[in-house]
């Protein structure tokens, strides 16, 4: 059986994410943000996460794009142009697009326990939980 979680890289301390990712047992770290090289992301920017989660959980770390969200469905959330369900019929369809369930099996299939990393704080949701939600469907 394969467990599927979602964590958010923003408004946590590294403590937390990391005990929580090593709670988790997972063998798969998944940062499926559309940007996470920049100084703001702190202790989960790209080249620092991958060694960290490497060296203190003992997982594999990827980070693929085909799961994120495009600029022209983003953008209008975050400024609030859109609500929460429209962004998430949106990127539900963009998923459904991309066949992800089907990647997904062929890419990360040989993985048991996967967390997927994204974006929600206080103020708003991440499309994580919904992708979490749409792979937990699926197994």
């Amino acid at each position: 059986m394969k467990e599927i979680y979602a964590l958010s890289a923003y408004e946590t301390s590294a403590e937390n994410f990391f005990e929580t990712l090593k709670q988790y047992q997972v063998d798969l770290v998944l940062d499926i943000r559309q940007k996470n090289d920049s100084q703001l992301c702190g202790f989960t920017k790209k080249r620092d996460l991958e060694y960290l989660v490497r060296t203190i959980v003992h997982a594999d770390y990827v980070h693929d794009r085909k799961f994120a969200p495009d600029s022209g469905l983003l953008d209008p959330y975050l400024k609030q142009w859109i609500t929460w369900e429209q962004y998430k019929k949106g990127y539900e369809a963009l998923m459904k697009e991309r066949n992800v369930i089907s990647y997904f099996k062929s890419q990360y299939g040989t993985y048991s326990r996967i967390c997927l990393i994204g974006t929600e704080t206080k103020k708003r949701k991440s499309h994580s939980q919904v992708l979490c939600s749409m792979l937990r469907d699926c197994f």
